[in-house]
């Protein structure tokens, strides 16, 4: 599904060398090199603190305490995306309030965010999932109206730009009060171990988080607010420092993937490839609203799962993101949930198969990848 090793060896003398600078300054934890590269990714997502920390669930969870959040307050998010995203919302004692998706984009649904705010409701978490931007002008109008925090969920998006309806641009991660993102090795930009951040604009809430991941201290034994262990280490921000120089290069080498592939299966009408925002097809050349951490396909008419038994067959590794929604998970089931809000997630999670989607792609694995889903189809 990714091709860690190939990406490495294109890179490999830069971070070696940086790694090997680490090493030789024993400066492990908020060396020089977690600095540096925090300034770079600030300067490159155009927002004013980034705060490094140990993962991207890490991350969220950060956010959400930073924002001063209490227990029992709602939180909305989406019901098709990873479990991270409301395992952190659990474990601080928040109410998870899970709501369908849009069956194009399979990003949280606008209408149902709508129709579940309570006056309970705190902060609505919209995550970019598998790349491609949530319709955040939307989000952020919801709400202003009702006086809500929005946090986003960056964890697949990193590199993607919003466009308003005006064309002002923004990068993923840094339209919401607050973001988290996860440095995963297989991630957009990701490190070679764990790691993660959260982004914000807002001085006094970066404050707050730098005190949270780091025990609560701003001074050494000094704890103003609860807090954790939460550090990126410096050989990791060393490696990622490396990768940043090349991550709009790495977004563009998978959207071109994503174009060809989507070439491939325009004329399959079992095949229904990914989309964008409503004003494009998100694969265009002009488009970075998607930069395809996943290139997830919907096989209608299909046995999704003899598909991937087929595929795994012929050597093809793909992956099924995800088979069971959130609100059918043993650890968040809800009585307040009914079937019938979730169309579209039940839909999905019966219909979605993920390809391989990494810079390393070349025409020969794409041609051979997608020759052997169209024979599976329409056999």
């Amino acid at each position: 599904m990714v091709d860690l090793k190939g990406q490495y060896t294109k890179i490999k003398d830069a971070v070696d060398a940086s790694v090997l600078e680490v090493l030789d300054s024993t400066a492990y934890i908020n060396g020089p090199k977690v600095h540096e590269f925090q300034k770079n990714l600030e300067n490159y997502l155009g927002v004013k603190h980034v705060i490094p920390c140990a993962n991207g669930t890490d991350a969220l969870q950060i956010a959400m305490m930073g924002l001063g959040l209490k227990p029992g307050d709602e939180v909305i998010t989406a019901d098709f995306t990873f479990a991270a995203t409301v395992e952190v919302i659990a474990l601080l004692q928040l109410t998870p309030v899970l709501v369908d998706v849009d069956p194009v984009t399979f990003n949280i649904d606008i209408d149902a965010i709508k129709k579940a705010i309570t006056p309970k409701t705190k902060a609505i978490v919209p995550v970019h999932l598998f790349g491609m931007c949530a319709n955040m002008e939307a989000i952020m109008e919801i709400a202003e109206a009702h006086n809500l925090f929005v946090i986003e969920d960056n964890a697949q998006g990193i590199g993607a730009d919003y466009t308003y309806s005006d064309g002002r641009k923004a990068k993923s991660g840094t339209i919401g009060h607050v973001a988290s993102t996860s440095f995963f090795p297989s991630k957009n930009l990701g490190c070679y171990g764990d790691g993660g951040a959260i982004f914000t604009n807002d001085d006094d809430l970066a404050h707050t988080i730098r005190g949270i991941v780091n025990h609560g201290m701003y001074i050494r034994y000094h704890h103003d607010v609860v807090g954790v262990n939460s550090r990126l280490d410096s050989v990791q921000a060393a490696i990622l420092d490396i990768k940043l120089k090349n991550l709009d290069d790495y977004n563009k080498a998978r959207q071109a993937a994503a174009r060809k592939y989507s070439e491939a299966f325009k004329d399959e009408d079992n095949i229904v490839t990914p989309s964008g925002k409503e004003q494009c097809d998100g694969i265009c050349d002009s488009c970075d609203c998607h930069v395809f951490h996943q290139y997830t396909l919907r096989v209608l008419n299909t046995d999704r799962d003899a598909l991937v038994k087929h595929l795994n067959d012929n050597g093809i590794p793909c992956g099924v993101y995800y088979p069971i929604p959130l609100h059918r998970q043993k650890a968040y089931l809800d009585p307040r949930y009914n079937e019938a809000d979730f169309k579209v997630t039940n839909q999905l999670v019966k219909e979605v198969i993920s390809l391989p989607m990494h810079t390393e792609l070349d025409d020969e694995q794409i041609a051979f990848i997608t020759a052997t889903v169209i024979n599976f189809v329409n056999s």
